[in-house]
C-alpha cells in the first residue's frame, strides 16, 4: 500500500514530514517498507530563465545561453535544439548530482567556452516525457522556483497491510490510527449524500447473495468523460497508477482513499435495463478488461445484464471489456457492491488475477461503506465530468455489524503491565472508532471496519499498540542468588563422553526419529502391539523402535542414492524393548557403509576390525572393566538375526551380561530396508555397562610415570582357531597386572607348521620397571606366569 505524505495530510491535520510519519506508522504497528523520497534528489533543481541564445563560435550544434537563475546570471552552453530566448525551464548548478546522467556537474570549457551549470530535459531529471530538448515549462513560473515543486514531488510512503487490518487499505485508515497515536488531529472529510433527480432506471437483482449479499448502484447521465485533471493523475502516479480517464481514475482514487471499491458502467453498453450478480455457468466465459478472458463457474460471481444473462464483469474481481468506459461515453451506471471475501479470493486462485479490487474484496470490504462510497463517487463525478445524478438504488443487505461485549479497563494493566487510566483506554478506543459505553460495566462496539476485534483481547491489544510498546515495563526477573551447579547422571556424563570420542574418531553424529514402522520393528527385534503409536505423525512411524540400527541403515541408503555411499553415522538415544518402566534403554549405535576408492596399494586394513576397535577404544574410553569377552561362537551365544552370522560377535560380561553386539550386517536385512551392502555396526547398551569402581570425582589421580626404560618381549602361542585372540591378549595381561602394560598382537598365522584347527597367534608384550631394571632372573619369572597364564585357555608356546 503506497501513499504521498499530501495525501495523507488530506484526512490528518499534523506537521511531521514523511520520516515523522514513517516512525508513528511503525510504533503503531503498522509495517513500513520503505520511503522514497524524490524531492531530495530535485533539491539542486530550479527554474531559470533564458534571455538569449547564440550560436557557439566552435560548434555549429550548440549554443551559448545567457540564463537567468536563483544564484543570478549564468553563461551555460547548451546542445538542445529547442533552447531560444524567453524559455522558462530547469537549471542545475555546479556541484548538482543529475540523476539521469549519473554525473555531478563541474566547471570546465566546452569548446572554448566555460558552461557554468545546465539546462535539463525530463530524461536527465528522470521524469516522464520528452526528452528530445529541454524542459519547456510555463512562462509565468518565476526563477527560482524549486523543481520539486514544479513538477509535484514528494514523499511516497510504501507499507505492507496485514490480513487483518483492511481498512489500513484505505488513507483514511491509516489517518485514523496515526490521530489516536497522537501525530495528528483526523479530519477527513463527511461525505454528503447527493440527492437524485429521477428515479434510476436500472433495476438490480441479486440472484446468489452467498456471493454478493448487497449491491447498490445509480445513473449518472450527461457526463463528459476525458484526460483527469493534473492533481489527480498526480497523486495517481505517485503511487504506480496509470490515469486513464476522469471515471477510472474517480474510482481508483477511492479505492485508495477510502479502500472503497467501486467500478462504473457505460450505460450505453447495458442491455435489458437490470444488472444481475449470480454465480457463473459452466462453459461461460468473461472477457475482463485487461484483454484476457477468464472462464467462469458457479462458485465465481459474474455480473451481468438483463439481455439474456450477458456476463459483463467478475463480481469483486474485474469489470468486463464490453461495458468499459471510453472518452465517448455519456451516461454511466455507477456500482458499489459487497462480495464475500472467501469467494472472492479463491476466484483470484482460480483464475489467477490479484487486482486492487480483488485484492480488498478478500480482505473483507467494510460492509458500512456500499451506500457513503456510491455517494463519494457521485460528488466527485459532478466536480469533474458534470452530469445528473438518478437516485440510488440497494438490493440486498449488508453483512450484520460486529455486535458489542463487555470489557473490564483493568485487565489492559494485567494483562500488558502498562499503567493505563480507564479514561485514556476509552479516549483510545473512541480515536480508533470503537462505540464505548462506559460506567460500572463497559460495553465496547466494534465499527464496521474492524471485524477482526472479537473481544476483550483484542481491544487490550489496540491499547497496548496506541499508548506505545515502547512504553511496556522492564522489570528485572527476582534474584534468586547463585544458581545452582548442573550435575549430570553417570548415564548422562557416559553418554556426552561417548559423542565426543565418536566425533573424535570421525563419526558424524544423526538424529532420527523414535519411531519405525512396525514391520521394520518386528525385524529387529520388537513390534509389541503395547509400542504401537495410536495417532502417529506419519504412515510409517507408527511403532517405538527397538534399535536405532534401521533409521540409519536407511540414512546411510539415503545419503547413497544421494552421492555419498562411504558413510560413518552414530547415534546416542532411546530404544524400546517393551512398555514396562525398565523397558527403554540407551544405545550407542554405529553404521559405517565402507565403499573405499580403488588404489594401488590394496584394500587396506579390514573395516570390519577398524570397527572392532574404534568400539573397544569407546568401552575403555567409558571405563568398561577388563573382564570383557568378544564371543562369536553361535552355541555359546548366537547373535541375532541382523547380523551375518560368520562376521559378528558380542561384547559380554559373563555368560549372560550381554553389553554390545558388532559386526557386518546381514544382506538380507539390507535388502529390506532398501539398502547396498556392505554395512557394519555395533550397538552398545549404556545401562548395560557396570560402572566403573572408585571415588566419583572429576579429579585425576596422581600420574606414577617410571623413570626407567620398559622392554618387550615377543611371544607365538599356538591356539585353537575358536579362541579369540583378546581372549589370548586378556590372559596374557593378567598374568601381571603391576608390570605388563601393553600387549598387542603382530602376527596370526595358518598354515605349514599348524596343525588344521590350530592357529599361531604372535604376542608383543611390554615390560614396565618400577623400583629397579630387571634383572634377567626376573624376567625370566615374568616370562614363566606369561607361559603359564597362555595354558590356562589351552595355549602352547610355538616352537
Amino acid at each position: 500500500m503506497k501513499f504521498t505524505l499530501s495525501w495523507l495530510k488530506d484526512h490528518l491535520d499534523t506537521t511531521a514530514d514523511a520520516r515523522g510519519v514513517a516512525e508513528a506508522m511503525t510504533m503503531a504497528g503498522l509495517e513500513v517498507e520503505e520511503v522514497t523520497d524524490p524531492t531530495a534528489a530535485l533539491a539542486p533543481f530550479t527554474v531559470a530563465r533564458i534571455v538569449s541564445a547564440e550560436r557557439h563560435p566552435n560548434a555549429d550544434r550548440l549554443q551559448v545561453c545567457q540564463v537567468e537563475t536563483v544564484d543570478g546570471p549564468k553563461e551555460i552552453v547548451c546542445g538542445a535544439p529547442n533552447a531560444r530566448a524567453g524559455l522558462v525551464t530547469i537549471y542545475a548548478p555546479i556541484g548538482a548530482w543529475v540523476p539521469g546522467l549519473g554525473v555531478t556537474l563541474v566547471e570546465k570549457p566546452v569548446r572554448g567556452v566555460v558552461s557554468n551549470g545546465m539546462l535539463c530535459s525530463a530524461a536527465e531529471l528522470e521524469l516522464p516525457g520528452d526528452s528530445d530538448g529541454i524542459l519547456d515549462l510555463p512562462a509565468d513560473l518565476a526563477v527560482g522556483t524549486p523543481a520539486a515543486e514544479v513538477f509535484g514531488a514528494e514523499p511516497v510512503i510504501d507499507f505492507e497491510v496485514t490480513p487483518n487490518r483492511p481498512d489500513w487499505l484505505g488513507v483514511d485508515g491509516i489517518a485514523r490510527d496515526l490521530a489516536a497515536a497522537g501525530l495528528g488531529r483526523l479530519k477527513t472529510p463527511a461525505i454528503v449524500p447527493v440527492a437524485g433527480r429521477f428515479a434510476c432506471p436500472v433495476s438490480i437483482r441479486l440472484e446468489a447473495p452467498g456471493l454478493c449479499p448487497v449491491f447498490a448502484g445509480r445513473v449518472i447521465r450527461g457526463v463528459t468523460n476525458g484526460p483527469s485533471p493534473e492533481w489527480l493523475q498526480r497523486r495517481l502516479a505517485a503511487i504506480g497508477l496509470r490515469s486513464i480517464n476522469r471515471l477510472v481514475d474517480v474510482t481508483n482514487l477511492i479505492a485508495y482513499d477510502r479502500a472503497r471499491p467501486l467500478h462504473v458502467y457505460d450505460l450505453a453498453s447495458l442491455k435489458g435495463g437490470a444488472v444481475v450478480a449470480r454465480g457463473g455457468t459452466d462453459g461461460e466465459t468473461v472477457a475482463a478488461l485487461d484483454g484476457k478472458t477468464y472462464a467462469a463457474a458457479p462458485d465465481i460471481c459474474v455480473i451481468a445484464d438483463d439481455d439474456g444473462g450477458r456476463a459483463i464483469g467478475l463480481g469483486g474481481v474485474m469489470g468486463g471489456e464490453t461495458t468499459g468506459c471510453s472518452d465517448a461515453t455519456t451516461d454511466v451506471f455507477l456500482e458499489s457492491a459487497w462480495f464475500d471475501p472467501l469467494a472472492t479470493a479463491q476466484t483470484g486462485r482460480t483464475l489467477g488475477i490479484s487486482s486492487d479490487a480483488q485484492y480488498r474484496f478478500a480482505r473483507r470490504v467494510d460492509p458500512g461503506t456500499v451506500v457513503p462510497g456510491i455517494e463519494l463517487a457521485t460528488r466527485m463525478i459532478l466536480d469533474l465530468c458534470g452530469g445528473e445524478p438518478s437516485e440510488v438504488v440497494v438490493a440486498g443487505e449488508a453483512p450484520a455489524a460486529p455486535t458489542a461485549f463487555a470489557f473490564d479497563p483493568a485487565r489492559v494493566g494485567r494483562l500488558t503491565g502498562l499503567d493505563v487510566s480507564p479514561e485514556r483506554t476509552a479516549e483510545v478506543l473512541t480515536a480508533l472508532g470503537f462505540a464505548v459505553e462506559t460506567g460500572d460495566r463497559w460495553t465496547v462496539t466494534p465499527p464496521s471496519w474492524r471485524a477482526d476485534a472479537h473481544g476483550p483481547a483484542d481491544l487490550i491489544e489496540e491499547v497496548a499498540r496506541i499508548v506505545g510498546y515502547d512504553a511496556l515495563p522492564s522489570t528485572p526477573l527476582p534474584d534468586l542468588g547463585a544458581p545452582s551447579a548442573g550435575l549430570l547422571s553417570p548415564l548422562q556424563a557416559r553418554a556426552r563422553r561417548a559423542r565426543r570420542a565418536l566425533a573424535a574418531l570421525g563419526y558424524a553424529e544423526a538424529v532420527t526419529w523414535s519411531f519405525t514402522s512396525q514391520d521394520i520393528a518386528r525385524a529387529f527385534g520388537g513390534g509389541d502391539d503395547r509400542l504401537r503409536v495410536e495417532n502417529p505423525i506419519a504412515q510409517g512411524l507408527d511403532c517405538m523402535r527397538p534399535s536405532i540400527l534401521p533409521n540409519l541403515i536407511q540414512a546411510a541408503a539415503r545419503n547413497a542414492d544421494r552421492g555419498h555411499p562411504d558413510v560413518a553415522l552414530f547415534e546416542i538415544g532411546p530404544v524400546y524393548r517393551d512398555d514396562s518402566p525398565t523397558g527403554q534403554r540407551t544405545a550407542i549405535t554405529v553404521v559405517v557403509a565402507p565403499h573405499a576408492a580403488r588404489h594401488w596399494s590394496g584394500a587396506g586394513e579390514d573395516p570390519l576390525f577398524q570397527l572392532k576397535g574404534d568400539l573397544m577404544r569407546l568401552l575403555t574410553l567409558l571405563g568398561a572393566p577388563a573382564g570383557l569377552q568378544t564371543v562369536q561362537d553361535p552355541e555359546r551365544a548366537p547373535t541375532d538375526g541382523w547380523w551375518h552370522p560368520g562376521r559378528s560377535a558380542r561384547v559380554q560380561l559373563g555368560p549372560k551380561a550381554l553389553i554390545a553386539q558388532f559386526g557386518a550386517l546381514h544382506p538380507a536385512t539390507l535388502k529390506t530396508l532398501d539398502a547396498e551392502s556392505p554395512m557394519l555396526g555395533f550397538e552398545l547398551i549404556l545401562e548395560a555397562l557396570p560402572e566403573p569402581r572408585g571415588a566419583k570425582t572429576k579429579s585425576r589421580g596422581p600420574a606414577n610415570l617410571s623413570t626407567l626404560m620398559p622392554l618387550s618381549r615377543d611371544f607365538a602361542f599356538v591356539v585353537e582357531d575358536r579362541i579369540p585372540a583378546g581372549d589370548l591378549v586378556r590372559a596374557v595381561q593378567g598374568a601381571d597386572k603391576a608390570r605388563i602394560t601393553e600387549v598387542a598382537v603382530f602376527d596370526v598365522y595358518r598354515g605349514k607348521g599348524v596343525e588344521p584347527g590350530f592357529k599361531s597367534v604372535a604376542l608383543e608384550v611390554t615390560l614396565q620397571p618400577d623400583q629397579a631394571t630387571l634383572t634377567e632372573a626376573e624376567i625370566e619369572a615374568l616370562s614363566a606366569k606369561i607361559l603359564a597364564a597362555a595354558q590356562k585357555l589351552g595355549a602352547a608356546l610355538r616352537a
